[in-house]
């Protein structure tokens, strides 16, 4: 396999976790520590580095993407995953990117790639035009409505073409920037169906 990664056995709804930049595999379990105790996880450190930051794909500035990079690392985790689900014996995963790991995530489920169909995006930034079918899929995407790295009125766009291309959109909105709050923890959790019992 060609992610230095985390397979973690639980109960429940199996989380494929995907970090932002300059994160890790072992911060994005963590989160999912609050979002879903005791589930089963996969997560995956990107396979990019930009200077000490790690990164799922390459840019070549703030909000502008290697669009050939992002091809082949969308590619190359879509072939990953679905390996990974066959070793692991993984069914009905949720996926659960945040910044960088959600636009990877997006641009595999945008591109009809790899075996997630639920997936929690958490402040993407889909910076280009796509067109897709997503009837079946359920998407949750959070975002913060100044947030200065993924902005409001792209996250909007994002949001009416999703739904426009037949998935079944929830939302979590704040009034703040590109930090994770806890009612989008909360929103996870209601996305999974965790609320009740936690």
């Amino acid at each position: 396999m060609s992610y230095d990664h985390i397979w973690r056995e639980g109960t429940g709804t199996p989380l494929v976790l995907f970090h932002g930049t300059g994160s890790s595999k072992e911060d994005i379990v963590g989160l999912a520590d609050h979002i879903a105790p005791g589930a089963p996880v996969l997560a995956m450190d990107g396979d990019v580095l930009e200077g000490p930051m790690r990164r799922f794909f390459k840019r070549t500035g703030e909000g502008v993407y290697d669009m050939g990079d992002l091809a082949r690392a969308t590619a190359k985790m879509a072939g990953w995953l679905d390996e990974a689900f066959a070793t692991y014996g993984i069914r009905d995963a949720v996926g659960v990117g945040y910044s960088n790991g959600a636009n990877i995530l997006a641009n595999m489920v945008l591109t009809g790639q790899g075996p997630i169909r639920r997936s929690v995006w958490l402040h993407p930034l889909i910076p280009f035009a796509w067109e897709a079918d997503l009837a079946g899929h359920e998407i949750l995407v959070t975002a913060g409505q100044r947030d200065p790295i993924c902005p409001w009125l792209q996250t909007q766009a994002l949001i009416a073409q999703l739904r426009a291309s037949g998935a079944a959109v929830e939302t979590a909105l704040h009034p703040g920037g590109h930090e994770l709050r806890m009612e989008e923890v909360e929103a996870v959790k209601g996305f999974l169906g965790v609320k009740a019992a936690a």
